[in-house]
Protein backbone atom coordinates (compact mmCIF):
# COMPACT_ATOMS: atom_id res chain seq x y z
CA UNK A 1 0.00 0.00 0.00
CA UNK A 2 1.14 3.92 -0.58
CA UNK A 3 1.21 6.15 2.11
CA UNK A 4 -1.95 7.65 0.86
CA UNK A 5 -3.96 4.03 1.26
CA UNK A 6 -2.30 3.22 3.98
CA UNK A 7 -3.33 6.57 5.82
CA UNK A 8 -7.11 6.03 4.82
CA UNK A 9 -6.47 2.22 5.69
CA UNK A 10 -5.67 3.31 9.03
CA UNK A 11 -8.28 5.71 9.97
CA UNK A 12 -10.93 3.36 8.56
CA UNK A 13 -9.56 0.83 11.17
CA UNK A 14 -9.27 3.08 13.78
CA UNK A 15 -12.64 4.32 13.45
CA UNK A 16 -13.96 0.62 12.96
CA UNK A 17 -12.37 -0.18 16.67
CA UNK A 18 -13.97 2.89 17.90
CA UNK A 19 -17.60 1.82 16.83
CA UNK A 20 -16.65 -2.12 17.60
CA UNK A 21 -15.79 -1.01 21.39
CA UNK A 22 -18.87 1.17 21.06
CA UNK A 23 -21.44 -1.76 20.26
CA UNK A 24 -19.53 -3.87 22.56
CA UNK A 25 -20.94 -1.39 25.44
CA UNK A 26 -24.09 -1.08 24.35
CA UNK A 27 -24.73 -4.71 23.48
CA UNK A 28 -23.85 -5.33 27.32
CA UNK A 29 -26.22 -2.35 28.49
CA UNK A 30 -28.95 -4.00 26.40
CA UNK A 31 -28.19 -7.82 27.78
CA UNK A 32 -27.98 -6.27 30.82
CA UNK A 33 -31.29 -4.60 30.86
CA UNK A 34 -32.59 -8.03 28.98
CA UNK A 35 -30.88 -9.85 32.73
CA UNK A 36 -33.31 -7.92 34.69
CA UNK A 37 -36.68 -8.56 33.22
CA UNK A 38 -38.22 -10.83 35.85
CA UNK A 39 -40.80 -13.60 35.42
CA UNK A 40 -43.55 -11.21 36.23
CA UNK A 41 -42.22 -9.00 33.17
CA UNK A 42 -40.91 -5.52 35.12
CA UNK A 43 -37.47 -4.15 35.44
CA UNK A 44 -35.78 -4.38 38.67
CA UNK A 45 -37.28 -1.09 41.02
CA UNK A 46 -33.77 0.47 40.59
CA UNK A 47 -34.00 1.32 36.95
CA UNK A 48 -37.73 1.98 36.08
CA UNK A 49 -37.35 3.59 33.54
CA UNK A 50 -35.58 1.36 31.81
CA UNK A 51 -38.58 -0.96 31.42
CA UNK A 52 -40.46 1.57 28.95
CA UNK A 53 -40.89 0.38 25.43
CA UNK A 54 -39.32 3.78 24.74
CA UNK A 55 -35.99 2.72 25.88
CA UNK A 56 -35.82 -0.58 24.43
CA UNK A 57 -36.62 0.47 21.08
CA UNK A 58 -34.29 3.68 21.66
CA UNK A 59 -31.35 1.32 22.45
CA UNK A 60 -31.88 -1.35 19.64
CA UNK A 61 -32.13 1.61 17.11
CA UNK A 62 -29.00 2.68 18.69
CA UNK A 63 -26.99 -0.79 18.36
CA UNK A 64 -28.84 -1.04 14.75
CA UNK A 65 -27.44 2.38 13.89
CA UNK A 66 -23.55 1.45 15.01
CA UNK A 67 -23.96 -2.44 13.15
CA UNK A 68 -24.92 -0.41 9.87
CA UNK A 69 -22.23 2.21 10.22
CA UNK A 70 -19.35 -0.82 11.14
CA UNK A 71 -20.27 -2.35 7.81
CA UNK A 72 -19.91 0.42 5.90
CA UNK A 73 -16.69 1.19 7.54
CA UNK A 74 -15.98 -3.03 6.40
CA UNK A 75 -16.81 -2.10 2.97
CA UNK A 76 -14.38 0.72 2.82
CA UNK A 77 -11.91 -0.61 3.93
CA UNK A 78 -12.57 -3.61 1.42
CA UNK A 79 -12.61 -0.99 -1.29
CA UNK A 80 -9.49 0.39 0.48
CA UNK A 81 -7.49 -3.19 0.57
CA UNK A 82 -8.81 -3.84 -3.10
CA UNK A 83 -7.45 -0.55 -3.93
CA UNK A 84 -3.71 -1.77 -3.39
CA UNK A 85 -2.23 -5.03 -3.50
CA UNK A 86 -3.08 -6.53 -0.04
CA UNK A 87 -0.67 -7.89 1.91
CA UNK A 88 -1.33 -11.27 4.17
CA UNK A 89 -1.57 -8.91 7.63
CA UNK A 90 -4.32 -6.99 5.42
CA UNK A 91 -5.92 -9.65 4.58
CA UNK A 92 -6.29 -11.28 8.08
CA UNK A 93 -7.11 -7.66 9.92
CA UNK A 94 -10.11 -6.98 7.07
CA UNK A 95 -11.17 -11.14 8.09
CA UNK A 96 -11.38 -9.84 11.41
CA UNK A 97 -13.40 -6.99 11.39
CA UNK A 98 -15.65 -8.59 9.40
CA UNK A 99 -15.95 -11.38 11.71
CA UNK A 100 -16.40 -8.72 14.74
CA UNK A 101 -19.19 -7.13 12.90
CA UNK A 102 -20.88 -11.00 12.06
CA UNK A 103 -20.43 -11.76 15.84
CA UNK A 104 -21.97 -8.24 17.00
CA UNK A 105 -24.94 -8.93 14.68
CA UNK A 106 -25.62 -12.55 15.86
CA UNK A 107 -25.70 -10.82 19.58
CA UNK A 108 -28.26 -8.64 18.76
CA UNK A 109 -30.70 -10.73 17.28
CA UNK A 110 -29.75 -13.58 20.40
CA UNK A 111 -30.10 -10.43 22.66
CA UNK A 112 -33.48 -8.78 20.75
CA UNK A 113 -34.88 -12.40 20.52
CA UNK A 114 -34.40 -13.17 24.29
CA UNK A 115 -36.18 -10.26 25.24
CA UNK A 116 -38.98 -10.41 23.01
CA UNK A 117 -39.77 -14.02 24.20
CA UNK A 118 -39.59 -12.58 28.06
CA UNK A 119 -41.56 -9.15 26.97
CA UNK A 120 -44.43 -11.91 25.30
CA UNK A 121 -44.17 -14.05 28.39
CA UNK A 122 -44.60 -11.32 30.72
CA UNK A 123 -47.72 -9.88 28.72
CA UNK A 124 -48.92 -13.77 28.43
CA UNK A 125 -48.67 -13.75 32.93
CA UNK A 126 -50.40 -10.68 32.70
CA UNK A 127 -53.01 -11.53 30.84
CA UNK A 128 -53.69 -14.61 32.88
CA UNK A 129 -53.14 -12.15 35.96
CA UNK A 130 -56.29 -10.05 34.72
CA UNK A 131 -58.30 -13.18 33.89
CA UNK A 132 -58.15 -14.69 37.58
CA UNK A 133 -58.71 -11.21 39.19
CA UNK A 134 -61.56 -10.16 36.78
CA UNK A 135 -62.80 -14.17 37.31
CA UNK A 136 -62.44 -13.44 41.52
CA UNK A 137 -64.34 -9.91 41.01
CA UNK A 138 -67.42 -11.34 39.42
CA UNK A 139 -68.02 -12.82 42.68
CA UNK A 140 -70.36 -16.23 42.38
CA UNK A 141 -71.32 -16.34 38.67
CA UNK A 142 -73.75 -19.33 37.40
CA UNK A 143 -72.30 -22.21 36.17
CA UNK A 144 -74.57 -21.90 32.54
CA UNK A 145 -72.47 -17.94 32.62
CA UNK A 146 -69.08 -19.90 32.60
CA UNK A 147 -69.86 -22.09 30.28
CA UNK A 148 -71.42 -19.43 28.22
CA UNK A 149 -68.05 -17.05 28.39
CA UNK A 150 -66.14 -20.42 27.57
CA UNK A 151 -67.87 -21.05 24.29
CA UNK A 152 -67.30 -17.23 23.64
CA UNK A 153 -63.81 -17.36 24.20
CA UNK A 154 -63.39 -20.75 22.44
CA UNK A 155 -65.22 -19.59 19.35
CA UNK A 156 -63.56 -16.64 19.20
CA UNK A 157 -60.46 -18.21 18.74
CA UNK A 158 -61.43 -20.44 16.05
CA UNK A 159 -61.90 -19.32 12.15
CA UNK A 160 -64.73 -19.99 10.83
CA UNK A 161 -63.09 -21.80 7.59
CA UNK A 162 -61.87 -24.01 10.81
CA UNK A 163 -65.11 -24.91 11.98
CA UNK A 164 -66.72 -25.22 8.22
CA UNK A 165 -63.61 -27.53 7.67
CA UNK A 166 -64.32 -29.75 10.69
CA UNK A 167 -67.82 -30.09 9.81
CA UNK A 168 -67.28 -31.23 6.20
CA UNK A 169 -64.46 -33.61 7.72
CA UNK A 170 -66.99 -34.72 9.88
CA UNK A 171 -69.48 -35.22 7.36
CA UNK A 172 -67.35 -36.69 4.92
CA UNK A 173 -66.51 -39.68 7.97
CA UNK A 174 -70.24 -40.15 8.26
CA UNK A 175 -70.79 -40.35 4.65
CA UNK A 176 -67.89 -43.24 3.95
CA UNK A 177 -68.85 -45.13 7.31
CA UNK A 178 -72.52 -44.97 6.29
CA UNK A 179 -71.05 -46.91 2.45
CA UNK A 180 -68.89 -49.27 4.51
CA UNK A 181 -71.60 -50.26 6.88
CA UNK A 182 -73.57 -50.97 3.41
CA UNK A 183 -70.67 -52.89 1.92
CA UNK A 184 -70.56 -54.75 4.79
CA UNK A 185 -74.27 -55.33 5.15
CA UNK A 186 -74.60 -56.91 1.47
CA UNK A 187 -71.64 -58.80 1.80
CA UNK A 188 -73.04 -60.38 4.67
CA UNK A 189 -76.92 -61.46 2.88
CA UNK A 190 -74.23 -62.54 -0.41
Amino acid sequence: MDVLQESGWEELRKEARKIEGDLDVKLSSYAKLGARFTQGGHVDAGSPTLGSSRSWKSMEMEIQSLLEKLLDINDSMSRCAASAAPTTSVTQKLARHRDILHEFTQEFRRIKGNINSMREHAELLTSVREDISEFKASGSVSPRMQLLRERATIHGSISHKKVSSMIWSADVVRVESSMAMRVEDALKFE
